[in-house]
């Protein structure tokens, strides 16, 4: 039985994916080459260059499914669906391999705002605010908005700190301060 090998648009966007997690986005075009075994022509013919290519390695990899799986696990309850992301959180950032927010990572390293990562940044960031302003509407929370800021606020700080202090365990701290930011709902 033979497997047929994966294009060279795949083989970028996978080594681009590996190695701008575990070595940021300044990750040189060589390292993602070799990795993927394309030739440059190929880098150019798909993305158009490196910055088309993080562009489209932030687009696939924005993956807000994964927080609305976690909320639709704990059942109707708004109050637990959002709990539930900070529980998932705990899991996430105290995994060996977590290594910080792609996203907020990028956005950080990434200084000119013309590049297209940016973009792609923000659509993600958007995403996540919406599904809480949705969770929290629904939870008959007073500010949904200002609420799903709180949150979202809460989670980059989580993913953040976790970088630098994991045995501190943010999550289980920001998951203290989600309640109150949930408690406003007089629920």
């Amino acid at each position: 039985m033979s497997t047929t090998r994966p294009g060279p648009r795949e083989r970028l966007l996978e080594a681009a994916r590996d190695l701008t997690y575990r070595e940021g986005v300044h990750v040189g075009v060589d390292a993602i080459l070799r990795q993927a075994d394309v030739a440059r022509r190929s880098l150019y013919q798909h993305f158009g260059g490196k910055d088309g290519l993080i562009a489209e390695v932030l687009r696939l990899a924005a993956d807000k499914g994964r927080y609305r799986a976690v909320m639709d696990a704990a059942g109707d309850d708004p109050h637990a669906r959002i709990l539930a992301v900070f529980d998932e959180l705990e899991r996430i950032t105290t995994d060996p391999a977590f290594n910080g927010c792609r996203y907020t990572s990028a956005d950080m390293a990434l200084t000119n705002r013309d590049h297209p990562a940016h973009a792609e940044i923000r659509r993600y960031k958007d995403g996540l605010h919406a599904l809480f302003t949705h969770e929290l509407t629904h939870f008959g929370h007073p500010e949904p908005e200002l609420g799903a800021t709180q949150l979202l606020v809460l989670v980059d700080g989580v993913l953040a700190h976790a970088v630098t202090r994991p045995d501190a365990h943010p999550a289980l701290a920001a998951r203290k301060t989600a309640e109150l930011v949930l408690a406003a709902a007089g629920r």
